[in-house]
């Protein structure tokens, strides 16, 4: 089965970017010269992912009015508005799930930007009720990683010790929150859930991975796209 819907999780408040996302959501910020936003669904278009479902809390009105019904991007948009504060990503996807229609489906962060072919996200389709999650080696602020990564399986991170980092895309499968009613409930007790089944597979990222959370990331991913975006750039004209 193909994945052809996917969600970008966008209900986020930012604390950490205050006072930038007072007056803007997080996901709306720029990093080389466009919204995180702009380049997720640029990325899933080319992956050839065209329904996309994008949940919202903050501000999200912004978020409405920018991406719209997603023609103007070049694919489909669906809204999720979730009430003051959200619902935590756990509860926006059980929210979201009626959109996914029983099928497996592709969840990216809205506040992370990754500069990356997302077609590798699509390769290795978990069976009903399992998850894949993508990780990258740890940068400087989580030096620790979040799980470990063993023969392809995800464990906790004190139980092995090739430990990395969530960078947030993941493939679920609806199975997995089937039970869960609509409600303001984190990830990682699913995710633990699934460890201790076997039913949480892993695999690192091939490319770059950002985590906007602090205005120095944020401005370290700016300079990234301002450099990699001029670079692409001349390398077209000289072609």
């Amino acid at each position: 089965m193909n994945i052809d819907r996917a969600m970008i999780l966008s209900a986020g408040r930012g604390e950490r970017l205050r006072p930038l996302t007072d007056h803007l959501p997080k996901p709306l910020v720029k990093a080389g010269g466009q919204p995180l936003l702009y380049w997720h669904v640029q990325k899933l278009r080319q992956a050839g992912i065209l329904d996309i479902i994008v949940n919202s809390a903050w501000l999200h009105e912004q978020i409405e009015e920018y991406l719209g019904d997603g023609s103007a991007f070049g694919v489909r948009i669906t809204h999720s508005v979730e009430g003051p504060g959200g619902l935590e990503t756990a509860g926006g996807i059980i929210k979201a799930l009626p959109f996914f229609e029983g099928r497996p489906f592709l969840a990216v962060n809205g506040d992370t930007l990754m500069d990356l072919d997302y077609r590798q996200f699509l390769e290795n389709i978990p069976a009903p009720g399992q998850a894949r999650i993508f990780l990258t080696q740890n940068p400087p602020h989580n030096a620790k990683g979040d799980f470990s990564l063993e023969g392809g399986r995800v464990r906790a991170r004190d139980q092995g010790e090739n430990a990395y980092t969530f960078t947030g895309a993941a493939v679920y499968t609806p199975e997995i929150f089937k039970d869960l009613k609509v409600q303001r409930l984190k990830l990682r007790p699913v995710l633990d859930g699934l460890i201790k089944k076997g039913a949480l597979f892993g695999q690192l990222i091939r490319g770059r991975w950002f985590d906007v959370g602090t205005s120095e990331r944020l401005k370290e991913a700016d300079r990234y796209m301002q450099q990699t975006h001029t670079q692409k750039t001349g390398e077209q004209c000289n072609s």
